[in-house]
């Protein structure tokens, strides 16, 4: 009775419509916004006619939604398959097939075979073998996570490396401060915990952020190292498909690699100096991480504890790495330029860079993880009671491949190739003409800014699909030739170092060891100067080396 009586004022009362309004936008903006930026982008179609802005009414409503992501980012990649034929851009068969050309082929299959390297540990019994050979003191540590988070992230995402690092960075700085060597956490009265979360200390944070920064550059090193990378490929490859100068698996690991090694020595260096006391004796951190050495044995003995739960390597992880071998031998030997390679052999029909990837794929599916079968020729026991998994299981493959990116860039390539067919990309090279009297540098340079700037709030292969396309008009208009802009611009997509938004590793790091945003902004901005700087300049040095040509050809005109 008395809790009957008992009335809210507040139940009484009409709420305000200032606070309607705000609740309503707070729990339907994203609806909101799905309906106003097609209804917003109209005008770009209505008021003038043409087959190429109506291509350019959709590039931007996609490009809107892309950014926003009031709709999921898989969803609206398939907004060009019923938009292009109904808009009269292009027609459904040459639209659906843009969603699994040769280059998405290779994509899933790259990532497949990544997948088989993290089914059997492989890469743990990697990086807990190179932290060993390293060594245990703490900037010998640092080194050896900076080191082997590049490596791995050449050849698997770079989010299942940083995801894999992150349990083994945090042995290891437990260690540390149980050996009175570093704290891993701020006092509470510089930063209070929130929810009961401490904040990681400058220290810990060079660990945890600069494993995400080494997957970031070390997915820079290979083709297969990242979406964005296939991206850029598969747009300048649709849009000049006879040019000579291709992005193949061999040329950008050349063009990349002394990059990506200078990178992160720079990344070691700058993460030694702003947070953990290089060239600064005296501060306490610096006289922390200075007296580590001493506790080096005990380091080593939890890392190499881990690395004996590992047991020997098995023969799973032995054949693993042999077709891994296998794919990266047949990638590099198909058409390398510099000697005949297998495919320039088989020429009767053309063959690209699929079925280097696709047979491997077959093997692991098919081969038995061990050879436990062969017992029963031997006629030797034990038998094994039951059969035999293969080197990759289905079930963990269709659960852990990122479908969606599938989505995502074949909708890239579709909204591309409707530019070109519809003339969008001419109009636009004639807009552009004012960049003529730019020099070349100077547009790369540019090129690469926009591009480290816009994907710090936003997925970094959408970005991409924005990007490059009209790069390569600006390519056209200037007189350049479009891999001078696309290549270093496409590997500026992913320079995304600030916002735990820009990029997976980014997001891994921050909610596993509570990294504030403030923190991350702060730490990203050496490596973003030293990244923009470090591109530009091997777009003028090692890029003159793998691809000489820098007018455009009369053939591209």
């Amino acid at each position: 009775m008395g809790d009957a009586s008992i009335i809210d004022p507040k139940e009484d009362e009409h709420p305000k419509p200032g606070f309607l309004c705000k609740q309503f936008w707070r729990n339907h903006w994203q609806g909101v916004m799905s309906i106003v930026i097609p209804i917003a982008c109209l005008p770009i179609m209505l008021l003038i006619e043409g087959a190429e802005f109506r291509c350019l009414y959709l590039i931007a409503t996609c490009c809107f939604l892309w950014i926003t992501e009031c709709i999921p980012l898989y969803v609206t990649s398939l907004m060009p398959i019923f938009a292009l034929p109904i808009l009269g851009v292009m027609d459904s068969e040459k639209t659906c097939m843009q969603y699994f050309k040769d280059t998405l082929v290779m994509f899933v299959g790259g990532l497949i075979i990544a997948l088989s390297v993290e089914y059997c540990n492989l890469h743990k019994r990697l990086a807990l073998r190179t932290i060993l050979i390293v060594g245990c003191s703490p900037r010998r540590l640092y080194l050896g996570v900076v080191m082997i988070t590049t490596f791995i992230s050449m050849w698997i995402s770079n989010s299942a490396t940083t995801a894999m690092m992150c349990p083994i960075i945090k042995a290891i700085l437990e260690e540390l401060q149980a050996n009175n060597v570093i704290d891993i956490y701020m006092d509470e009265s510089k930063e209070p915990a929130i929810d009961g979360k401490k904040s990681p200390s400058r220290a810990a944070m060079a660990f945890y952020i600069g494993a995400a920064y080494s997957a970031t550059i070390g997915g820079c090193g290979t083709l297969i190292g990242t979406g964005t990378n296939m991206v850029f490929k598969g747009i300048y490859e649709g849009r000049f498909p006879t040019a000579e100068e291709k992005i193949d698996f061999p040329r950008f690991m050349i063009w990349s690699i002394p990059m990506v090694i200078v990178q992160a020595a720079l990344l070691f260096f700058c993460f030694n100096v702003t947070h953990l006391g290089l060239f600064r004796p005296k501060s306490a951190i610096g006289q922390q991480v200075n007296a580590g050495a001493g506790v080096a044995p005990a380091v080593k003995a939890i890392v190499s504890a881990k690395y004996a739960e590992l047991g020997p390597m098995s023969p799973h992880e032995w054949q693993v790495a042999f077709w891994f071998a296998v794919m990266i031998a047949l990638l590099f030997c198909r058409s390398p330029g510099i000697f005949t390679g297998w495919g320039d052999l088989l020429n009767r029909v053309s063959i690209k860079t699929s079925p280097c990837v696709m047979l491997p794929v077959l093997a692991l599916f098919t081969i038995p993880a061990f050879w436990t079968c062969f017992k029963h020729f031997k006629k030797k026991g034990p038998y094994p009671s039951e059969s035999i998994k293969s080197l990759l299981s289905w079930d963990f493959a269709h659960k852990t491949v990122p479908w969606g990116l599938v989505f995502l860039l074949g909708g890239g390539f579709a909204l591309s190739t409707a530019a070109q067919e519809s003339g969008m990309s001419k109009m636009m090279g004639q807009a552009l003409n004012f960049l003529v009297t730019w020099p070349r540098v100077g547009i790369q340079f540019g090129a690469c800014v926009l591009a480290v700037f816009m994907t710090n709030f936003s997925a970094n292969v959408p970005i991409c699909n924005i990007l490059i396309p009209v790069l390569n008009e600006v390519a056209l208009v200037v007189k350049v030739h479009p891999i001078f802009l696309v290549f270093p611009a496409g590997i500026a997509c992913s320079y995304a170092f600030h916002l735990p938004v820009g990029t997976p590793p980014n997001a891994i790091v921050s909610g596993y060891a509570n990294i504030r945003i403030k923190y991350m902004a702060e730490a990203g901005i050496l490596p973003t100067i030293f990244c923009i700087v470090t591109v530009v300049l091997n777009s003028n040095t090692m890029h003159r080396l793998v691809y000489p040509a820098v007018d455009l050809p009369e053939d591209m005109i």
